[in-house]
Protein backbone atom coordinates (compact mmCIF):
# COMPACT_ATOMS: atom_id res chain seq x y z
CA UNK A 1 0.00 0.00 0.00
CA UNK A 2 1.28 3.25 -0.83
CA UNK A 3 0.86 6.18 1.32
CA UNK A 4 2.54 8.70 -0.77
CA UNK A 5 1.10 11.52 -2.05
CA UNK A 6 0.74 11.63 -5.64
CA UNK A 7 2.02 14.28 -8.10
CA UNK A 8 -1.67 16.03 -8.44
CA UNK A 9 -1.75 16.37 -4.69
CA UNK A 10 1.98 17.56 -4.49
CA UNK A 11 1.24 20.05 -7.02
CA UNK A 12 -1.95 21.39 -5.46
CA UNK A 13 0.34 21.59 -1.96
CA UNK A 14 2.88 23.75 -4.09
CA UNK A 15 0.36 25.96 -5.63
CA UNK A 16 -1.77 26.56 -1.77
CA UNK A 17 1.78 27.24 -0.30
CA UNK A 18 2.83 29.48 -3.01
CA UNK A 19 -0.53 31.52 -2.39
CA UNK A 20 -0.20 31.68 1.36
CA UNK A 21 3.27 32.88 1.14
CA UNK A 22 1.52 35.72 -0.28
CA UNK A 23 -1.47 36.42 1.38
CA UNK A 24 -0.63 34.77 4.54
CA UNK A 25 2.68 36.70 5.73
CA UNK A 26 3.21 37.18 9.02
CA UNK A 27 2.28 40.87 8.15
CA UNK A 28 -0.69 39.93 6.89
CA UNK A 29 -1.25 37.58 10.71
CA UNK A 30 -0.55 40.45 12.55
CA UNK A 31 -3.08 42.96 10.67
CA UNK A 32 -5.85 40.58 10.68
CA UNK A 33 -5.51 39.52 14.60
CA UNK A 34 -6.15 42.80 15.44
CA UNK A 35 -9.45 43.05 13.72
CA UNK A 36 -12.74 42.25 15.38
CA UNK A 37 -13.68 39.74 12.26
CA UNK A 38 -10.14 38.27 11.67
CA UNK A 39 -9.88 37.58 7.99
CA UNK A 40 -9.60 39.32 5.07
CA UNK A 41 -12.65 39.13 2.86
CA UNK A 42 -10.50 39.25 -0.36
CA UNK A 43 -8.41 36.60 0.23
CA UNK A 44 -11.18 34.49 1.28
CA UNK A 45 -13.31 34.99 -1.94
CA UNK A 46 -9.43 34.30 -4.04
CA UNK A 47 -9.73 31.03 -1.96
CA UNK A 48 -12.87 29.97 -3.19
CA UNK A 49 -13.15 31.59 -6.68
CA UNK A 50 -9.56 31.31 -7.85
CA UNK A 51 -8.40 28.44 -5.98
CA UNK A 52 -11.88 26.38 -4.98
CA UNK A 53 -10.34 25.45 -1.99
CA UNK A 54 -13.96 26.01 0.17
CA UNK A 55 -15.30 23.35 -2.55
CA UNK A 56 -12.67 21.07 -2.96
CA UNK A 57 -13.64 17.93 -0.93
CA UNK A 58 -17.60 18.86 -1.54
CA UNK A 59 -19.11 16.57 -4.03
CA UNK A 60 -19.45 18.29 -7.78
CA UNK A 61 -23.47 17.92 -7.31
CA UNK A 62 -23.50 20.36 -4.79
CA UNK A 63 -20.81 22.87 -6.70
CA UNK A 64 -17.48 21.64 -5.40
CA UNK A 65 -14.61 19.97 -7.32
CA UNK A 66 -15.24 16.17 -5.43
CA UNK A 67 -12.24 15.68 -4.04
CA UNK A 68 -11.50 13.60 -1.08
CA UNK A 69 -9.82 14.41 2.32
CA UNK A 70 -6.40 13.80 1.37
CA UNK A 71 -6.55 16.81 -0.49
CA UNK A 72 -7.91 18.56 2.39
CA UNK A 73 -4.88 16.87 4.64
CA UNK A 74 -2.94 18.74 2.28
CA UNK A 75 -4.55 22.03 2.42
CA UNK A 76 -4.33 22.50 6.04
CA UNK A 77 -1.32 21.06 6.67
CA UNK A 78 0.08 24.02 4.43
CA UNK A 79 -2.34 26.40 6.42
CA UNK A 80 -0.81 25.35 9.84
CA UNK A 81 2.18 26.21 8.26
CA UNK A 82 1.47 29.84 7.52
CA UNK A 83 -1.52 30.24 10.56
CA UNK A 84 -3.80 31.34 7.88
CA UNK A 85 -5.91 33.77 9.90
CA UNK A 86 -9.23 32.34 8.19
CA UNK A 87 -12.51 30.85 9.23
CA UNK A 88 -12.08 28.05 6.71
CA UNK A 89 -11.27 25.48 9.54
CA UNK A 90 -15.11 26.05 10.53
CA UNK A 91 -16.27 26.47 7.52
CA UNK A 92 -14.97 23.17 5.76
CA UNK A 93 -13.63 20.91 8.89
CA UNK A 94 -16.72 21.46 11.07
CA UNK A 95 -19.92 22.88 8.87
CA UNK A 96 -19.27 21.21 5.48
CA UNK A 97 -18.05 18.01 7.75
CA UNK A 98 -21.33 17.85 9.35
CA UNK A 99 -23.68 18.56 6.52
CA UNK A 100 -22.02 15.64 4.27
CA UNK A 101 -21.99 13.73 6.97
CA UNK A 102 -26.15 14.54 8.18
CA UNK A 103 -27.42 12.46 5.21
CA UNK A 104 -30.31 15.21 4.22
CA UNK A 105 -30.54 15.90 0.83
CA UNK A 106 -32.30 19.15 1.15
CA UNK A 107 -29.76 20.37 3.75
CA UNK A 108 -26.81 19.92 1.61
CA UNK A 109 -28.65 21.48 -1.51
CA UNK A 110 -29.57 24.04 0.49
CA UNK A 111 -26.13 24.93 2.35
CA UNK A 112 -22.97 23.68 0.23
CA UNK A 113 -23.12 25.18 -2.80
CA UNK A 114 -22.76 28.60 -1.11
CA UNK A 115 -20.08 27.09 1.20
CA UNK A 116 -18.26 25.85 -2.09
CA UNK A 117 -18.80 29.42 -3.51
CA UNK A 118 -17.10 31.09 -0.90
CA UNK A 119 -20.56 32.61 0.02
CA UNK A 120 -21.48 31.41 2.98
CA UNK A 121 -19.24 31.16 6.12
CA UNK A 122 -20.25 28.67 8.22
CA UNK A 123 -19.67 27.00 11.88
CA UNK A 124 -20.35 24.20 13.91
CA UNK A 125 -21.97 25.29 17.75
CA UNK A 126 -22.02 22.51 20.36
CA UNK A 127 -19.66 23.45 23.08
CA UNK A 128 -20.98 25.18 26.13
CA UNK A 129 -19.74 26.94 28.83
CA UNK A 130 -19.08 23.51 31.01
CA UNK A 131 -16.19 22.84 28.81
CA UNK A 132 -17.34 19.55 27.58
CA UNK A 133 -16.59 18.26 24.19
CA UNK A 134 -19.16 14.90 24.38
CA UNK A 135 -22.64 15.10 24.36
CA UNK A 136 -23.21 15.13 27.78
CA UNK A 137 -22.22 19.33 27.92
CA UNK A 138 -24.99 19.71 25.35
CA UNK A 139 -27.66 21.35 27.22
CA UNK A 140 -29.21 23.95 24.95
CA UNK A 141 -32.59 23.00 24.01
CA UNK A 142 -34.95 22.94 21.01
CA UNK A 143 -38.96 23.16 20.87
CA UNK A 144 -40.78 21.93 18.13
CA UNK A 145 -44.06 24.23 17.27
CA UNK A 146 -46.15 22.58 14.75
CA UNK A 147 -43.09 21.53 11.57
CA UNK A 148 -41.12 24.39 13.00
CA UNK A 149 -38.41 24.40 16.08
CA UNK A 150 -37.06 27.23 17.99
CA UNK A 151 -33.68 26.83 20.20
CA UNK A 152 -32.75 28.43 23.35
CA UNK A 153 -29.65 28.56 24.97
CA UNK A 154 -25.78 29.62 25.13
CA UNK A 155 -22.58 27.88 23.24
CA UNK A 156 -18.98 28.99 23.83
CA UNK A 157 -15.91 28.90 22.02
CA UNK A 158 -17.42 28.69 18.57
CA UNK A 159 -15.03 28.76 16.20
CA UNK A 160 -15.62 32.15 13.71
CA UNK A 161 -19.52 32.43 15.07
CA UNK A 162 -19.20 35.73 15.03
CA UNK A 163 -18.88 36.12 11.22
CA UNK A 164 -20.47 33.12 10.05
CA UNK A 165 -23.87 33.41 7.84
CA UNK A 166 -25.01 29.72 9.08
CA UNK A 167 -24.36 27.95 12.31
CA UNK A 168 -25.14 24.81 12.81
CA UNK A 169 -26.25 24.39 16.22
CA UNK A 170 -26.70 20.98 18.66
CA UNK A 171 -29.43 20.99 20.79
CA UNK A 172 -31.39 18.71 22.89
CA UNK A 173 -35.18 17.87 21.80
CA UNK A 174 -37.31 15.16 23.47
CA UNK A 175 -35.68 12.76 21.29
CA UNK A 176 -32.41 13.90 21.99
CA UNK A 177 -29.34 15.09 20.78
CA UNK A 178 -30.17 16.86 17.22
CA UNK A 179 -28.51 19.08 14.73
CA UNK A 180 -30.32 22.41 13.31
CA UNK A 181 -29.42 25.01 10.82
CA UNK A 182 -29.76 28.47 12.23
CA UNK A 183 -29.29 31.87 10.04
CA UNK A 184 -27.07 34.44 11.08
CA UNK A 185 -30.06 36.70 10.59
CA UNK A 186 -32.59 35.09 12.68
CA UNK A 187 -34.99 36.79 15.51
CA UNK A 188 -33.44 35.80 19.20
CA UNK A 189 -30.14 35.72 17.96
CA UNK A 190 -26.74 37.42 19.52
CA UNK A 191 -23.21 37.02 19.14
CA UNK A 192 -20.03 38.26 20.77
CA UNK A 193 -16.51 37.82 20.13
CA UNK A 194 -14.66 36.50 22.94
CA UNK A 195 -10.97 37.22 24.31
CA UNK A 196 -8.36 34.81 22.40
CA UNK A 197 -5.25 33.76 23.74
CA UNK A 198 -4.79 32.38 19.81
CA UNK A 199 -5.62 35.49 18.20
CA UNK A 200 -5.10 33.94 15.12
CA UNK A 201 -8.20 31.54 15.38
CA UNK A 202 -11.26 33.81 16.53
CA UNK A 203 -14.04 32.34 18.70
CA UNK A 204 -17.69 33.63 19.89
CA UNK A 205 -19.96 32.78 22.60
CA UNK A 206 -23.53 32.52 20.62
CA UNK A 207 -26.57 33.17 22.68
CA UNK A 208 -30.20 31.79 21.30
CA UNK A 209 -33.35 33.06 22.95
CA UNK A 210 -35.97 31.58 21.27
CA UNK A 211 -34.83 31.50 17.79
CA UNK A 212 -36.01 29.49 14.71
CA UNK A 213 -34.08 26.82 13.23
CA UNK A 214 -34.29 24.13 11.01
CA UNK A 215 -33.84 20.71 11.61
CA UNK A 216 -30.71 18.89 9.86
CA UNK A 217 -31.00 14.72 9.59
CA UNK A 218 -33.29 13.03 11.96
CA UNK A 219 -34.34 14.44 15.08
CA UNK A 220 -32.62 12.97 18.06
CA UNK A 221 -29.48 10.87 15.98
CA UNK A 222 -27.63 14.20 15.94
CA UNK A 223 -24.58 13.33 18.17
CA UNK A 224 -24.56 9.91 15.93
CA UNK A 225 -23.71 12.81 12.99
CA UNK A 226 -21.43 15.09 15.19
CA UNK A 227 -19.33 12.06 16.44
CA UNK A 228 -17.69 11.28 13.50
CA UNK A 229 -18.09 15.01 12.44
CA UNK A 230 -15.73 15.85 15.15
CA UNK A 231 -13.44 12.84 14.34
CA UNK A 232 -13.16 13.90 10.73
CA UNK A 233 -12.34 17.45 12.24
CA UNK A 234 -9.82 16.32 14.44
CA UNK A 235 -7.92 14.80 11.68
CA UNK A 236 -8.32 17.68 9.75
CA UNK A 237 -6.42 19.76 13.06
CA UNK A 238 -3.67 16.97 13.13
CA UNK A 239 -2.78 17.90 10.01
CA UNK A 240 -2.54 21.99 10.68
CA UNK A 241 -0.59 20.84 13.66
CA UNK A 242 1.65 18.94 11.83
CA UNK A 243 2.27 21.98 9.16
CA UNK A 244 2.98 24.63 12.16
CA UNK A 245 5.42 21.54 13.69
CA UNK A 246 7.70 21.59 10.83
CA UNK A 247 7.75 25.17 9.99
CA UNK A 248 8.70 25.70 13.95
CA UNK A 249 11.25 22.54 13.04
CA UNK A 250 12.85 25.01 9.82
CA UNK A 251 12.85 27.88 11.82
CA UNK A 252 14.89 27.04 14.48
CA UNK A 253 17.23 24.97 12.26
CA UNK A 254 17.86 28.29 10.37
CA UNK A 255 18.36 29.95 13.30
CA UNK A 256 20.87 27.25 14.57
CA UNK A 257 23.16 27.50 11.66
CA UNK A 258 22.89 31.78 11.53
CA UNK A 259 23.42 32.81 15.34
CA UNK A 260 27.14 32.60 16.09
CA UNK A 261 28.20 32.72 19.63
CA UNK A 262 31.61 31.54 20.72
CA UNK A 263 32.70 32.21 17.25
CA UNK A 264 30.65 29.36 16.02
CA UNK A 265 27.26 29.04 15.21
CA UNK A 266 24.84 27.81 18.10
CA UNK A 267 23.77 24.10 15.75
CA UNK A 268 27.34 22.88 16.64
CA UNK A 269 26.50 22.59 20.00
CA UNK A 270 25.59 19.09 21.46
CA UNK A 271 22.56 20.60 23.45
CA UNK A 272 21.02 22.57 20.39
CA UNK A 273 22.08 19.73 18.38
CA UNK A 274 19.68 17.04 20.23
CA UNK A 275 16.73 19.56 20.42
CA UNK A 276 16.53 19.14 16.90
CA UNK A 277 17.23 16.22 16.39
CA UNK A 278 14.18 15.15 19.15
CA UNK A 279 12.01 18.04 17.24
CA UNK A 280 12.76 16.24 13.64
CA UNK A 281 12.06 12.77 14.98
CA UNK A 282 8.91 14.31 16.83
CA UNK A 283 7.53 15.83 13.68
CA UNK A 284 8.01 12.88 11.51
CA UNK A 285 6.56 10.49 13.42
CA UNK A 286 3.63 13.27 14.17
CA UNK A 287 3.42 13.23 10.11
CA UNK A 288 2.67 9.71 9.81
CA UNK A 289 0.31 9.98 12.26
CA UNK A 290 -1.50 12.47 10.52
CA UNK A 291 -1.17 10.96 7.25
CA UNK A 292 -2.21 7.62 8.09
CA UNK A 293 -5.34 9.26 9.97
CA UNK A 294 -6.36 11.19 6.63
CA UNK A 295 -6.39 7.98 4.83
CA UNK A 296 -8.73 6.59 7.47
CA UNK A 297 -10.31 9.65 7.40
CA UNK A 298 -10.58 9.00 3.07
CA UNK A 299 -11.88 6.14 3.33
CA UNK A 300 -14.08 6.44 6.60
CA UNK A 301 -13.53 3.01 7.73
CA UNK A 302 -13.49 1.32 10.99
CA UNK A 303 -10.39 2.37 11.87
CA UNK A 304 -10.89 5.92 11.73
CA UNK A 305 -12.35 6.30 15.58
CA UNK A 306 -8.90 5.49 17.30
CA UNK A 307 -6.68 6.57 14.80
CA UNK A 308 -8.29 10.23 15.00
CA UNK A 309 -7.89 10.19 18.66
CA UNK A 310 -4.58 8.86 18.72
CA UNK A 311 -3.24 11.47 15.71
CA UNK A 312 -4.99 14.41 17.87
CA UNK A 313 -3.03 13.43 21.17
CA UNK A 314 -0.02 12.95 19.44
CA UNK A 315 0.20 16.20 16.91
CA UNK A 316 -0.92 18.64 19.90
CA UNK A 317 1.89 17.32 22.08
CA UNK A 318 4.63 16.98 19.13
CA UNK A 319 3.40 20.73 18.06
CA UNK A 320 3.38 22.13 21.29
CA UNK A 321 7.00 20.73 22.29
CA UNK A 322 8.25 22.22 18.42
CA UNK A 323 6.60 25.25 19.43
CA UNK A 324 8.42 25.46 23.19
CA UNK A 325 11.46 24.43 21.97
CA UNK A 326 11.47 26.81 18.82
CA UNK A 327 11.25 29.61 21.44
CA UNK A 328 14.28 28.21 23.66
CA UNK A 329 16.74 28.25 20.29
CA UNK A 330 15.99 31.07 20.01
CA UNK A 331 16.63 32.52 23.32
CA UNK A 332 16.14 36.29 24.35
CA UNK A 333 14.67 37.01 20.72
CA UNK A 334 12.09 34.48 20.87
CA UNK A 335 10.41 35.42 23.83
CA UNK A 336 9.72 39.11 22.66
CA UNK A 337 6.55 39.88 20.80
CA UNK A 338 8.10 41.00 17.32
CA UNK A 339 9.26 37.32 16.64
CA UNK A 340 6.54 35.01 14.99
CA UNK A 341 7.87 31.97 17.19
CA UNK A 342 5.11 33.03 20.09
CA UNK A 343 2.20 33.26 17.48
CA UNK A 344 3.10 29.78 16.88
CA UNK A 345 3.64 28.90 20.33
CA UNK A 346 -0.43 30.17 21.11
CA UNK A 347 -1.73 28.25 18.23
CA UNK A 348 0.07 25.46 19.59
CA UNK A 349 -1.87 25.72 22.37
CA UNK A 350 -5.05 26.49 21.25
CA UNK A 351 -5.06 23.69 18.92
CA UNK A 352 -3.77 21.50 21.44
CA UNK A 353 -7.02 22.30 23.66
CA UNK A 354 -9.40 22.19 20.85
CA UNK A 355 -11.63 19.62 20.49
CA UNK A 356 -10.30 18.17 23.86
CA UNK A 357 -6.49 17.77 25.60
CA UNK A 358 -4.37 14.88 24.76
CA UNK A 359 -5.64 13.46 27.91
CA UNK A 360 -8.95 13.04 26.96
CA UNK A 361 -7.85 11.53 23.21
CA UNK A 362 -5.89 8.43 24.80
CA UNK A 363 -8.78 8.21 27.13
CA UNK A 364 -11.25 8.17 24.17
CA UNK A 365 -8.67 5.89 22.24
CA UNK A 366 -8.73 3.45 25.28
CA UNK A 367 -12.19 3.09 25.40
CA UNK A 368 -12.50 2.71 21.73
CA UNK A 369 -10.23 0.00 21.30
CA UNK A 370 -11.98 -1.62 24.69
CA UNK A 371 -8.96 -0.92 27.32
Amino acid sequence: MNFAFSDEQEELRKVVRQFLENKSSETAVREQMDTEQGYDPAVWTQMAEQLGLQGLAIPEEYGGSGYGFIELVVIFEEMGRRLLPAPYFATVALAATALLQSGDEEAKKAHLPGIASGETIATLAFTEANGKWDESGITATASKDGDAYTITGEKMFVLDGHVANLILVAAKTDAGTSLFAVDAEASGLTREALPTMDQTRKQAKVTFDGTPATLIGTDGQGWSVLEKTLDLAVVALAAEQVGGAQLCLEMAVQYAKDRVQFGRPIGSFQAIKHKCADMLLEVESAKSAAYYAGWCASELNDELPSVASLAKAYCSEAYFHAAAENIQIHGGIGFTWEHPAHLYFKRAKSSELLFGDPTYHRELLAQRIGL
